[in-house]
């Protein structure tokens, strides 16, 4: 079972304006961690989530849609903390502008002394988002990553500068999370916010020096490279869709990559055994996956008979 590590919120999605000035809102259960562990359980994995989530009504409704999903909650830290709420634009191509209101909220406030111990059944770890790079509950989760205890580590930074604008803290973090981590996937804005002007082949280069196995660089829906250590890079290019926004399709991508890898067992021991047709396929996989949910509205994920569906159609 994988443990996905960080926040719980709500996207609110504004409506049209009313002409007394009124504007209505969908809101909708997400933050990265959140959609990864739900994703893991459409495409037929196993994950809990590990956050904190609020005690008032959103965060009953949280836990309400965890439980639902069959996301196991045992590992939920409860508490008065309000709920974090974001504000989600949309602009003409589908890219998301976000608003956060998030100060002393519920997944924010998490600190070492609450975490639960970790047990036997957990053997891989996510961790993501701005849960990296806010305290208390970084600290928190840096504690966990480094007890890991050979447990398999993945990474997603899903940088938000609007959250914290601190580039040095987040490359820090990255740096940190990268010399214990098996996966890293990371989209081409973020690898470029984090460093400017850095051939990205060569910063991909010193994560895997640094020990990570596979390095996943996401390109929109332009292109997505896979690099092992040692072994020229794989490229595939994503299929073409009509876009309704991309909310949730790095959150999409990412859980596919977790639960394809659980399918063939553990996640660490398959990334050593990974030839290029067998990571062609698991990107083309996580790729379709992604594709999905930017074909809806919000970050609804797809189920794994959607996503076998969808490559069926496609095939030759």
């Amino acid at each position: 079972m994988y443990l996905i590590c960080g926040e719980a919120l709500f996207d609110c999605f504004p409506g049209a304006e009313s002409d007394s000035g009124a504007l209505q809102f969908e809101a909708r259960a997400g933050g990265s961690p959140f959609n990864v562990a739900i994703g893991v359980a459409r495409l037929g994995g196993d994950s809990a989530l590990l956050t904190g989530i609020s005690t008032d009504m959103l965060g009953r409704r949280l836990v309400d849609t965890l439980e639902r999903e069959g996301i196991d909650t045992g590992y939920i830290v409860r508490s008065s903390h309000p709920t974090t709420l974001v504000m989600v634009g949309v602009d003409a191509q589908g890219q998301p502008d976000y608003t956060m209101y998030g100060a002393d909220t519920a997944d924010r406030s998490v600190t070492t002394s609450d975490l639960p111990p970790i047990g036997a059944e957990i053997t891989g770890l996510h961790f993501g988002s701005y849960s990296l790079v806010v305290p208390p509950v970084a600290d928190a989760l840096a504690s966990i990553a480094a007890s890991a205890g050979g447990r398999f580590i993945s990474i997603d930074p899903n940088v938000r500068l609007t959250v914290e604008p601190d580039l040095d803290l987040w490359r820090t973090r990255v740096t940190d999370y990268a010399a214990l981590a098996h996966l890293l996937k990371i989209s081409s804005e973020d690898l470029a916010a984090l460093h400017p002007g850095v051939d990205p082949a060569t910063k991909v280069a010193d994560w895997l020096d640094a020990g990570v196995r596979l390095v996943v660089v996401t390109d929109g829906g332009d292109k997505v490279t896979g690099w092992r250590r040692g072994q020229d890079p794989v490229h595939v290019t994503p299929p073409r869709i009509k876009i309704r926004d991309t909310v949730g399709a790095g959150d999409t991508f990412q859980a596919a990559l977790l639960a394809r890898l659980a399918e063939h067992g553990n996640p660490g021991d398959v990334l050593t055994t990974l030839d290029t047709g067998r990571l062609t396929e698991l990107l083309t996989y996580a790729a379709t996956a992604a594709a999905i949910t930017c074909s809806r509205r919000g970050a609804d994920l797809p189920t794994r008979s959607e996503v076998m569906k969808s490559l069926d159609n496609d095939m030759p």
